[in-house]
């Protein structure tokens, strides 16, 4: 019965949005709220030496930038809460995506005044792909922005949603005058004071009270009622259950840097997010309430403490128990590992624990036996689906500046490449290798990242790749396979599992060479194996 009741008060959810429209920062006063931390770092300000909890790699330090997928816990009336907090930068969404096969909710953070932004609507659409339930915070409510009505416009039309707010903003900006929360019926007033307590709220159950008037003043009374009203004749009733399904998708208002309206949210999502939910393997759909554990590694992270030349392997438990020191099945290795100690995460302490339960996320120390999307089970055999690696944007050769250093170079190239920060190629003709990205920055991340994590130098020399293709022939013995091998020699390489990659070096040889060798197709994914 303690298994059932561990899993109804888990919810595991990302927080997903373009650069900038404050996700770190609403992560930590969440963790505020449930009591985890005692005080926030400002993400932005470079006075206060203190970063934000969940950065904790130096470049992110530095650029203000979330790079890396951190977990996090807390809890927060009774309910066990696991944030994923993603990378929002676009040359980081590999991280991303991999990140929302884990999760079974999704927070979508919008700013006022920006709106709508390209990441954003990248991301929602892989959620849409997969039904995850969303509920959408708009944030910033302290700065001049779009129209409320305006933004929510926005965000069905652009992002395809269907929302219904389940609060509203009384002005915006130099008017905020604080939010009126249609979920619990009562007012939430701005301070403007940041170290003022925010707790308080008075309830209102009528809006044409006199009390209103009292609190906000004349007009911004008006206004509000009349939004109200606007509000319940537009939009659709909330129902839990169109939620749950990703067809409808509540919104929030509020201001994360003030810890304005982070309650509400909090309040709320407890109630309605989602528990654990089941998921789809090739075999078979495994629920969480099953009794044999099961469990999938989303992200490899090496190096979490500097001081120790560790990796973990993130894995995120789908069905069953999983106990410390017990023998489980590596599925693609076919052989039985166990583990002396889990990780869980609690802000930036990890705890070894003896027991995780499905919606939890436990790091396991990893010499090198992980890839992404491997999975552990009891015995069964399961192999959950993975996030396809997509053909990179930028191709360019990695050459070691220090000819001392070459086992390290190699070393950290390989683990950085098992993280899947970046993907790995190694030309057939003379076995240089290339790497390619989603983002330019990455070559930044990589090349700090080797030289500070394992003291190599790496200087890198531009490659005109245009696309790298899985090269997938009908038959291998035919004569124009044979003839394409020849033909195309310079062009080819292997990716890290050793898949034939032709790196086409214009749109326009592509098309040629796909015209010349019809038997052979190119594909712009790989699926993992």
């Amino acid at each position: 019965m303690k298994f059932l009741d561990e899993i109804k008060r888990r919810r595991t959810f990302g927080i997903i949005s373009h650069p900038d429209a404050g996700k770190t920062t609403l992560t930590e006063k969440l963790l505020l709220f449930g009591g985890a931390i005692n005080e926030a770092g400002a993400v932005k300000s470079n006075k206060i030496k203190k970063g934000a909890t969940s950065d904790f790699m130096e470049i992110e330090r530095q650029r203000g930038i979330s790079v890396a997928t951190s977990v996090l816990a807390f809890e927060y009336d009774g309910i066990k809460i696991n944030i994923l907090d993603t990378p929002g930068h676009k040359d980081f969404a590999e991280d991303t995506f991999r990140t929302l096969t884990a999760v079974d909710s999704v927070i979508v953070v919008i700013d006022v005044a920006k709106g709508v932004e390209e990441q954003t609507e990248k991301l929602v659409e892989v959620c849409r792909m997969r039904n995850i339930p969303m509920i959408v915070f708009i944030n910033k409510m302290d700065r001049e922005g779009k129209d409320a009505f305006e933004l929510l416009d926005e965000i069905e039309q652009k992002l395809k949603l269907k929302v219904t707010p389940l609060s509203f903003p009384i002005g915006m900006g130099y008017d905020f005058k604080g939010i009126y929360n249609i979920w619990e019926k009562n007012i939430n007033l701005f301070s403007g004071d940041s170290r003022k307590n925010i707790e308080d709220t008075i309830e209102i159950n009528d809006l044409n009270s006199s009390e209103l008037t009292k609190l906000i003043g004349d007009k911004a009374a008006e206004t509000l009622r009349e939004e109200i009203e606007l509000v319940e004749g537009i939009y659709p009733k909330f129902s839990n259950e169109d939620y749950l399904k990703g067809e409808l998708q509540p919104v929030f208002f509020g201001s994360a840097l003030n810890s304005f309206g982070v309650r509400e949210l909090l309040d709320c999502f407890v109630e309605i997010a989602p528990k654990p939910r089941a998921k789809q393997s090739e075999e078979r759909l495994v629920k969480p309430e099953e009794d044999k554990f099961s469990g999938f590694v989303f992200k490899i992270h090496a190096n979490m403490d500097p001081n120790h030349r560790n990796r973990l392997a993130f894995v995120k438990i789908v069905s069953g128990e999983f106990k410390r020191n017990t023998q489980y099945l590596h599925v693609r290795h076919n052989k039985k590992v166990k583990f002396s100690s889990p990780n869980a995460f609690f802000a930036e302490k990890k705890e070894i624990v003896d027991i995780s339960y499905p919606g939890d996320i436990v790091g396991l120390q990893d010499t090198g036996t992980f890839k992404i999307g491997d999975t552990l089970t009891e015995g069964e055999i399961l192999n959950y689906k993975g996030v396809p690696s997509f053909s990179p944007e930028h191709f360019r050769y990695i050459n070691n500046a220090d000819p001392l250093k070459s086992k390290q170079l190699n070393k950290g190239i390989d683990q950085l490449m098992d993280e899947g920060v970046a993907q790995l190629f190694t030309l057939e003709l003379n076995g240089r290798k290339v790497i390619g990205t989603v983002g330019a920055l990455q070559y930044e991340v990589i090349q700090y990242r080797l030289e500070h994590e394992y003291g190599a130098k790496c200087t890198y020399e531009n490659l005109n790749v245009y696309k790298a293709c899985w090269v997938d022939p009908d038959d291998k013995k035919n004569n124009e396979y044979k003839e394409f091998l020849r033909v195309k020699q310079r062009y080819l390489a292997k990716d890290k599992r050793g898949q034939l990659v032709f790196l086409a070096d214009s749109p326009f040889s592509l098309q040629m060479t796909q015209q010349k060798y019809p038997s052979i197709k190119f594909h712009y994914v790989s699926e993992f194996e």
